[in-house]
C-alpha cells in the first residue's frame, strides 16, 4: 500500500473538514434557533394554523434541508475520524488511492470516481426495476 497523502495534504484536508463543520454548525443552529430537531419540527407544525395546506411545501423543504445538513455533519465527523487512520483517502470498494483533487473538493468521499459511478448506476438501475 502506497502512502499517497502527505502530512501537509492531510493537514489541509483536516482544516477544510473542520471549516465545513463550523459552517454547518452555524447553519444548523440558525435554522433550529437553539432548539433540538424534534422541537424545531414541532414548532414548524404549530405555526401552520389554518393555512396548513399552503405551508406543506415550505415545511417539507425546511425539514429536508435540516435532514441533509445533519447527514452532511455526520459525514464530516466520520471523515475526520477516518483521517486519523492510514486508510483515509483509499476507496472502500477497490482500495485504490482517491486523487487528492477529489478529496479536496469532497474530503468525506468514500469511493474513487469509478466505484462511485458504478454504485450510482447500480442504485439507479435497482430503483427503476422496483
Amino acid at each position: 500500500m502506497s502512502i499517497h497523502l502527505t502530512a501537509g495534504q492531510r493537514a489541509l484536508l483536516e482544516a477544510d473538514l473542520r471549516a465545513r463543520r463550523r459552517e454547518l454548525e452555524k447553519r444548523i443552529a440558525q435554522q433550529l434557533d437553539g432548539r433540538s430537531r424534534p422541537e424545531h419540527a414541532r414548532e414548524v407544525l404549530l405555526q401552520d394554523g389554518d393555512d396548513a395546506p399552503a405551508r406543506d411545501a415550505d415545511r417539507e423543504v425546511d425539514l429536508a434541508r435540516s435532514d441533509q445538513e445533519l447527514s452532511d455533519m455526520r459525514a464530516i465527523n466520520e471523515a475526520l475520524a477516518r483521517l486519523e487512520t492510514p486508510h483515509f483517502g483509499r476507496c472502500v470498494d477497490c482500495d485504490a488511492d482517491i486523487p487528492f483533487d477529489r478529496l479536496r473538493l469532497a474530503p468525506q468521499v468514500l469511493r474513487c470516481v469509478a466505484c462511485q459511478t458504478a454504485q450510482e448506476a447500480g442504485a439507479s438501475h435497482s430503483q427503476r426495476t422496483i
